[in-house]
């Protein structure tokens, strides 16, 4: 039967009707009249080439209720940015590219070095938090929507379920997380299943109950690339840089919203991506950089919250306690496998583990050295206070290019 359990201290809104898309997307008409909606998909250039863009294009037209659609598009040159054009003008929303390699956006960044304030390093959270800047300088739309451009099962469906709880106004949410069970003939979702779970629960064991981790454990697929919020917390959040994103975000979210105004939302039935590769031995890509920079920004919020965790002895401990913790949660996922048929490798499941916990290592010899670390990209409200009038800028730049 359906899930309908409330398991943490954030709500779940599970996916229990027949998914009637027409139903929210009537209300979701009506509620933008009121509340505009903007979404901003952080795209590579190279994604126009794979199985999944051109998808989503053709579903996100057929959306009545988007006032406004946002690519933030990296690694781009002049000869890609131009194919984009064509690539999405076939969308009826209002459509803005924003060129992120492009010389207009390239000197705003030169602009915030010179401020001291830095837009991070070539990546998804740079896309991310200058397509939310573009938002927040046309000053169109109340609400942002957020998904990723790799999305191979993409329907309308998940973006009407994933911006409902924050546009409804009944509902009241300013921040709203999607998630999904990453399955076809077998469970995807390493990270989150082998890696960052039970590594959530063992530092529930070593710390003891911290309103932060269980605020985290309380997320169903706390890495999924798809959320929703509104402008002013838009305005308020820091953005990370590197493959630490999703979390860096949940923190700050924790940091700046009630738990009672967050919310995670079922999207969809089936949900399916591209896969990153994992190799213990390279720890600059795939899954494993995924792990480390998750880890670091993990250890470093919670050391922020007041959690003492930074000896080598403690990093030590934990990596064996969170070996021990993989080991049966292999168990639990083998046998559920097996009632449901699934095709389940638990050698490799294992490997992952092992990879994962050399991971913490890796981490935690960053975090000891440096306990800080990179800074987040700072918030809106700091640049607007840095520099008056960079969002105009910003502005100014996106449309130039886009004309």
């Amino acid at each position: 039967m359906p899930d309908f359990y409330q398991t943490g201290i954030i709500t779940t809104l599970h996916y229990l009707g027949t998914g009637d898309v027409t139903k929210l997307e009537r209300e979701l008409v009506e509620d933008s009249e009121v509340d505009p909606i903007a979404l901003v998909i952080p795209s590579l250039a190279s994604e126009m080439e794979g199985p999944a863009l051109a998808g989503i294009v053709q579903e996100l037209a057929k959306v009545p209720y988007l006032n406004q659609v946002v690519i933030a598009l990296d690694r781009a040159t002049e000869q890609e940015f131009l194919r984009a054009r064509e690539f999405f003008k076939s969308l009826p929303q209002p459509l803005r590219l924003v060129w992120i390699d492009g010389p207009r956006i390239q000197a705003l960044y030169r602009k915030l070095d010179a401020q001291n304030i830095s837009a991070g390093p070539p990546g998804k959270g740079r896309g991310v938090w200058t397509g939310i800047g573009y938002v927040l300088a046309d000053q169109t739309c109340r609400t942002i929507a957020i998904h990723d451009a790799d999305i191979v099962t993409y329907n309308r469906g998940m973006l009407a379920r994933l911006c409902y709880p924050v546009v409804n106004p009944a509902l009241s949410y300013e921040y709203a997380k999607g998630f999904y069970a990453r399955v076809t003939d077998r469970m995807h979702g390493r990270v989150t299943r082998l890696f960052f779970t039970p590594l959530i629960r063992t530092l529930l064991k070593f710390v003891g109950y911290h309103p932060y981790l269980v605020y985290l454990d309380s997320f169903r697929y706390p890495l999924a690339g798809e959320f929703v919020l509104d402008v002013e917390l838009a305005r308020a959040v820091r953005i990370p840089s590197d493959w630490g994103l999703e979390i860096g975000f949940l923190g700050e979210v924790y940091r700046n919203v009630a738990v009672r105004r967050i919310c995670e939302v079922d999207i969809a039935q089936s949900y399916e991506h591209k896969h990153q590769p994992l190799d213990a031995t390279d720890q600059t890509q795939g899954l494993m950089k995924m792990a480390i920079d998750i880890a670091k920004s993990l250890f470093r919020t919670l050391a922020q919250e007041g959690a003492t965790i930074c000896s080598e002895g403690f990093f030590r401990s934990l990596r064996a306690a969170y070996l021990r913790a993989a080991e049966d949660q292999i168990a639990r996922y083998a046998h559920d496998a097996a009632i449901n048929g699934l095709h389940f490798d638990r050698h490799s499941e294992a490997l992952a583990t092992e990879a994962f916990a050399k991971a913490i290592q890796l981490a935690a010899v960053e975090v000891l050295e440096d306990p800080l670390g990179t800074p987040l990209i700072s918030n809106w409200a700091r640049v607007d206070s840095a520099i008056p009038t960079f969002l105009d800028e910003l502005l100014e730049a996106v449309e130039s290019d886009n004309a």
